[in-house]
């Protein structure tokens, strides 16, 4: 009953009938309450999405599965302290439980309680005990500490492989032959099992086995001897009819019996005749039916039976060794046999033909008679023995010769498979190091050394319409993101981001499309509600764009993106201090996210808190040194302490990471003006203005050097220019400010 129940739910796992597994489940657990099944049942309230119901059954459990899986469902409920208590080894000699899902998780939990070296710790030893755990790579890049992937994905990983899964492919096959093998021998046994009543007849020249029943009547079921499955075969007798109607046990037949030779390989190989058992003079024969018709039945019978028999180990031999082993999706080994066609072929041969190359059938055939001969059971029995042991230590050796072939056929294809396997990841593994390195422009070198198959994917897709995203290139990533989506429409990888490039190319109709489409795909994502809050934002509509973005957070909380898209909702708002509670949470989620250093950053920038400014400005360049963006900021954050010389080196940084920036250029001339390099501060703005030709703040900053310069027809010419360019109204009302004391010198300006 327990069996059953168990192997139940299991199937209802399979098939993803949770419901059903939960009730079969719980019976299971109330007739046989163990470990064990409260840990089926935990497993499928986990599948369930019922994290909770797995924590209250196991808590307080022992078993090593018990623990990752209580682990795991405290981790789902953000219970990170129980989880860690679950998983930690209490000794030095305990292994964390579930190997390499067990250190995984352990690094999970340790990343998000910020123990980065703890985290990074446990993520190598994941990817030293499954080097196809590509997540816990992917957590090292994220934490910057990510090696080359040419040295994790190496020979190393390539033989740790093929030991993992070669071991388990080749156990699954073993226990699938020795089943087969068992059935063999089984119904050999069962065939030989009433050796009192079987008899044999023998004769120098041919021999024949009929095996009978009690009464001496030939028997209604075929048997199988033998490894080489040769069948015994039955013809009618009017003998049994006679039995029958008379009641009385016909006289005992005259036999010469053999079996299969006490030594089978030996006569073979000298192929020379041995001598039988009980060696008889023949006596006179016995037709019983007519001998012709006895012929037709004979070879008939042999005919069918041996074809059945060779054309299912000629189909086997085909089909295993073109076959390689497999595991499925759900973990299960699925095996198929690699057989040698040489070796199942001379045994069949063997069993088939006896002495001299002669068969065993057409002897049987020709011959259709009885020879009778006098013998006791006690060599009729030894004689079985001896041929049940020569075929066992036949099925020894197939058994033998199968398995060395399926190693070694199976090593060679695991070897090139792990090969193929590794040299993918070395390729993705190289990109998405160099993304988390903000080495955009490498990262897209090696994506694009990648099979086509593999680059049009919606992952390696949506990497490069990130790399493009970083690189302030927003028509290339929409591009991207749109293949992404074509290669993926049901993935939604990277679509908060593909929403934000939208967001910069004032795409609003685009972007409502995605957001709808989104959500309509699933609304439980937050990468769909960060897509709405972005299309709200871009109307303008900060307050329902704020709450898109927390209903994104309140998704999930450990999605940094969403929290400092909240965050530039609320400075949109003026609302400092929330924002900076935002900024916060996303980097206690991911401590490199430097959107989240920058947008702290520019509040206190805004604040005029020019120190606090430099130092969020200074984490966010070097977690991204190749953001123009930053290095802009940065750069006015230096010049607003008064490190004009520091503020010009990053600004001339700034402008050779993207010349197509204008900002860094436009702050290089406000730090030349106040260093009184008025030429250089006006070269600079003429080649702004090529940049930049709608600005209006490049013009009103040439106004004010003009003004400087007492150039007051030029000046009011720029003022002019920059306040037809529609400005904002602060800088409308600072322009106009200028254009009144146009007359004023600057030195009175300044007392005013």
């Amino acid at each position: 009953m327990e069996a059953i129940l168990a192997e139940c739910v299991r199937d209802n796992l399979r098939h993803f009938v949770h419901r059903n597994a939960i009730f079969m489940c719980e019976r299971l657990c109330a007739e046989f309450p163990s470990e064990t099944n409260l840990q089926l049942l935990a497993t499928c309230y986990l599948q369930n999405n019922q994290a909770h119901c797995a924590y209250q059954i196991l808590k307080g459990a022992h078993m090593a599965q018990c623990r990752y899986l209580f682990a795991l469902s405290c981790f789902q409920m953000d219970l990170l302290t129980e989880a860690e208590a679950a998983l930690s080894p209490s000794d030095s000699s305990t292994e964390v439980p579930n190997g390499a899902a067990g250190h995984y998780l352990l690094g999970l939990i340790f990343r998000y309680t910020d123990r980065r070296e703890s985290a990074i710790h446990h993520f190598n030893q994941a990817l030293a005990l499954d080097p196809l755990l590509w997540t816990a790579y992917e957590e090292l890049c994220i934490l910057g500490a990510a090696e080359e992937a040419t040295k994790v994905f190496d020979e190393g990983a390539s033989l740790c492989i093929q030991k993992q899964y070669l071991h388990i492919a080749l156990y699954s096959q073993n226990m699938r032959e020795s089943g087969e093998d068992h059935d063999i021998a089984s119904s050999r046994n069962l065939g030989s099992s009433d050796d009192s009543t079987r008899q044999l007849q023998t004769q120098g020249n041919g021999q024949r086995d009929i095996s009978r029943n009690n009464h001496g009547a030939p028997s209604s079921q075929p048997l199988n001897c033998g490894s080489a499955g040769l069948p015994f075969y039955n013809t009618p007798s009017p003998m049994a009819t006679q039995s029958q109607l008379s009641g009385v046990a016909p006289p005992p037949l005259l036999r010469n019996a053999q079996p299969n030779g006490p030594n089978v390989r030996a006569f073979v190989a000298d192929n020379s005749p041995r001598q039988t058992v009980n060696p008889t003079i023949p006596g006179p024969r016995r037709k019983f039916v007519d001998e012709g018709k006895l012929r037709k039945v004979s070879e008939r019978l042999f005919s069918d039976s041996g074809q059945r028999r060779s054309m299912r180990l000629a189909g086997e031999s085909v089909v295993n060794t073109n076959s390689f082993l497999s595991v499925s999706g759900n973990g299960t080994s699925h095996s198929s046999k690699f057989l040698g066609g040489s070796k199942l072929t001379s045994v069949a041969s063997r069993s088939f033909t006896y002495r001299k190359g002669q068969s065993w059938t057409n002897e049987n055939a020709e011959e259709g008679i009885h020879h009778e001969v006098h013998d006791d059971s006690r060599s009729s029995i030894a004689a079985t023995n001896s041929s049940q042991s020569v075929d066992s230590r036949l099925l020894e050796e197939e058994g033998l010769s199968r398995s060395s072939g399926a190693a070694t056929l199976s090593c060679s294809r695991y070897n090139d498979g792990a090969s193929e396997i590794l040299s993918i990841l070395r390729f993705l593994g190289d990109g998405f190091r160099l993304s988390c390195l903000s080495r955009c422009k490498d990262a897209l070198d090696v994506y694009i050394r990648l099979p086509q198959k593999h680059y049009n994917t919606g992952w390696v897709l949506s990497q490069v319409g990130k790399a493009y995203f970083e690189m302030v290139d927003y028509l290339e990533a929409d591009r991207a993101f749109t293949l992404a989506r074509i290669a993926s429409p049901y993935s939604l990888e990277g679509m908060d981001i593909y929403s934000t490039v939208l967001y910069h190319l004032k795409e609003d109709m685009k972007l409502s499309y995605l957001a709808q489409e989104l959500v309509a795909t699933d609304r439980l994502a937050p990468q769909s509600w960060c897509a709405m809050g972005n299309c709200y934002s871009l109307q303008k509509d900060h307050e329902t764009a704020l709450k898109n973005f927390q209903r994104s957070v309140q998704l999930n909380s450990r999605f940094a993106y969403a929290h400092t898209l909240c965050g530039h909702e609320h400075v949109s708002l003026e609302d400092f201090e929330n924002g900076i509670k935002s900024y916060h949470s996303a980097l206690m989620v991911d401590s490199r996210h430097y959107n989240a250093w920058y947008g702290l950053g520019m509040i206190y920038l805004r604040q005029e808190k020019f120190e606090f400014s430099e130092h969020h400005f200074r984490m966010a360049f070097r977690i991204n040194p190749l953001s123009s963006v930053i290095m802009s900021y940065l750069g006015t954050a230096l010049h607003a302490l008064k490190k004009n010389n520091e503020a010009l080196e990053m600004m001339e940084r700034a402008i050779l990471a993207d010349k197509k920036n204008p900002l860094p250029l436009y702050q290089k001339a406000n730090i030349l003006v106040s260093m009184e390099n008025l030429d250089g501060a006006l070269a600079v703005l003429e080649e702004l203005k090529e940049y930049a030709p709608c600005e209006s703040s490049v013009y009103a900053l040439m106004g004010r050097i003009y003004k400087r310069r007492n150039m007051h027809d030029k000046a009011m010419l720029h003022f002019g220019l920059a306040l037809d360019l529609k400005p904002s109204a602060t800088d409308v009302a600072a322009i106009k400010a200028a254009i009144e004391k146009l007359h004023v010198p600057d030195e009175l300006e300044d007392d005013l």
